[in-house]
């Protein structure tokens, strides 16, 4: 039997979302708690990974067990077992061919910056308090991002992926009094993509870069003409989106 989760979590603590040797990653501790509590070696697939430090609002997993669970139990369990910083929000049966990763058809992100200072939003946000940005110029720029495709110049280098095209549905810069954040939506996200993106619009709200520098860049198809990786800690994963057939079941809580 095949069942979802729905999670999120706070990613300061941990080296990203994937099991690696030597730190401590989100996949890691929900696989060895689910492990645990159903007395069974289990292994977990994620519709996407995140870096180190950055959060998710929304992630789901998939993972097999040949019996079937009461699915609050299992949840409150998890619950009471993880540490804080990780929550399960819901647990669903789906059929044994949903893939939490392929049958994602979009994610959503969105990169938050805090224009001044403030103690309480330091693990949450970027702060920029010296510079003023130019929001209007960097939401210009960011509506190019919608007539391209292929964002090699994004990509952190030496990444294994067989292609670097992604198809982006929405970009756009919003700004609520302090806050400013960038949100965008694509059918998929290359490593690094979102924070090199924001490093390169910051640019062009600091006018060291223009629209046309931006279209050259992406033409270029080179990670060294781009900006900077913002700081990890503002980047949130904050919906999966997946067709609705997928969660017809009663199996959902």
């Amino acid at each position: 039997m095949r069942y979802f989760i729905e999670l999120s979590y706070n990613g300061k603590n941990y080296h990203g979302w994937q099991i690696q040797p030597n730190a401590v990653s989100v996949q890691e501790v929900i696989t060895d708690a689910l492990s645990t509590i159903l007395r069974n070696d289990v292994s977990i697939m994620s519709a996407g990974r995140t870096d180190a430090g950055v959060h998710a609002l929304q992630l789901f997993a998939h993972f097999d067990i040949d019996f079937k669970l009461d699915k609050q139990k299992i949840k409150q369990k998890l619950n009471a077992f993880l540490r804080d910083d990780i929550v399960i929000t819901a647990i669903f049966l789906v059929n044994d061919e949903a893939h939490a990763r392929f049958d994602a058809i979009n994610r959503s992100y969105e990169y938050r910056i805090w224009l001044g200072r403030n103690p309480f939003l330091l693990d949450t946000t970027w702060q920029i308090h010296q510079q003023e940005l130019d929001v209007k110029k960097m939401n210009e720029a960011v509506a190019i991002l919608l007539e391209y495709t292929n964002f090699k110049c994004f990509s952190k280098s030496k990444t294994d992926v067989k292609t670097y095209n992604c198809k982006i549905m929405e970009a756009k810069w919003v700004l609520e009094n302090n806050l400013l954040t960038f949100h965008i939506t694509a059918d998929r996200f290359l490593r690094n993509m979102v924070r090199a993106i924001v490093g390169t619009l910051i640019d062009v709200g600091l006018g060291k870069k223009t629209k046309q520098d931006v279209i050259d860049i992406i033409k270029s198809e080179n990670r060294s003409n781009a900006g900077i990786s913002v700081p990890p800690q503002g980047l949130f994963l904050t919906r999966v989106t997946y067709e609705d057939e997928l969660f017809n079941t009663k199996g959902y809580f």
